[in-house]
């Protein structure tokens, strides 16, 4: 007894790789021994891993078993060590499945895929943000940086990072160098836990802003970048950092409430075109090579549903029709998704 109970603790103490991978060669080889010792019984090696397979998991089919002494000494085997060994492998595997989620809902795990979004710190923005991507586009992944002991978000497209943003490891756990887009939304918080205070001062929530945007500049400045920014005034202080977009989320609130006030009706087309619920929407199509002028490019679409508001900077397309359309354009029209479709794959 105390021979087994030894066996057994050095099993359990033995790293899960090794217990699995003796697991698996006591199988194949309990296996072969089984139609080895009586073929006609097990008729191939199949049939014999069948019977391992059934007696170690104590399953016990029944529709084959051994009928000689040296086959039911292989049993007896099987019974004292196969079974205990299985079960040993097995709880080795489901602490390895406990330790990946705790880990993942840790952020300890670096994120490996690639053109992926990137959001960095975690606010009502932030969520907002990862629902408008899902929208969007239902296969995307994202990867959230932020500085909670676990994941706000469990939905099983967001991989979440633990860390400090300005420092280059944690930019480098979610693989930023690979991602498709990195959003830079405001901290207004100062330390960790239950401790942490609120900042009001935009100059210093700005200030963080810019000091996680020059540690991306610095490494990953080919990413394609949106920060938040609090204080309209404080954009100079950006000027030489490579941020290719910048939202102003208070103001913005505070102009649409006005532009609806004087205009009502505005903010239901706001909202059209920030979502993709409902309505028409803001797509950016291709340069045709019969558009040479926006003229062209602005009839043709019209003819299909679809108005040319923009070339990408401007939006006075309807007083530069007759300007020839500049390579580096991006168009941008207003129509349904289902005419959008048919501007994209029409020649």
């Amino acid at each position: 007894m105390f021979f087994f109970s030894k066996f057994f603790w050095q099993m359990i103490r033995m790293k899960s790789g090794h217990i699995i991978a003796f697991g698996g060669i006591f199988i194949l080889v309990s296996s072969f021994l089984a139609y080895w010792l009586e073929p006609d019984t097990f008729g191939n090696p199949f049939n014999g891993f069948w019977w391992v397979m059934t007696t170690v998991t104590t399953v016990g089919y029944g529709d084959f078993y051994p009928h000689t002494v040296p086959g039911k000494c292989l049993g007896v085997v099987l019974y004292v060590f196969g079974i205990g060994l299985i079960s040993i492998a097995i709880s080795k595997v489901v602490d390895k499945l406990f330790i990946y989620q705790r880990k993942k809902e840790e952020g300890k795990l670096k994120y490996t895929g690639r053109g992926h979004f990137v959001i960095i710190d975690w606010n009502r923005q932030a969520e907002h943000t990862i629902e408008e991507i899902f929208r969007t586009d239902p296969a995307a992944e994202v990867v959230l940086i932020a500085q909670l002991p676990k994941t706000p978000s469990y939905h099983p497209q967001v991989h979440y990072i633990k860390g400090n943003p300005v420092r280059e490891e944690t930019l480098e756990m979610a693989n930023l160098g690979e991602a498709r887009a990195v959003f830079i939304f405001s901290d207004d918080t100062m330390g960790q836990g239950p401790g942490a205070q609120i900042i009001t001062d935009p100059a210093f929530i700005d200030g963080k802003t810019l000091l996680v945007a020059t540690a991306i500049e610095r490494n990953y400045a080919h990413v394609y970048s949106i920060a938040e920014i609090r204080d309209r005034h404080n954009l100079g202080s950006f000027k030489h950092v490579k941020i290719d977009d910048f939202v102003f989320g208070n103001e913005t609130i505070s102009h649409m409430a006005v532009r609806s006030a004087f205009n009502p009706g505005t903010t239901s087309i706001f909202n059209q075109l920030l979502t993709r619920d409902e309505g028409e929407d803001l797509y950016e199509v291709c340069k045709k090579p019969h558009w040479l002028t926006f003229r062209h490019a602005f009839e043709d679409l019209l003819n299909q549903g679809a108005t040319l508001i923009s070339d990408g900077v401007h939006l006075n397309i309807n007083q530069r029709l007759n300007e020839p359309i500049p390579e580096e354009s991006r168009l941008f029209v207003i129509c349904t998704a289902e005419v959008f479709e048919k501007v994209k794959n029409r020649v």
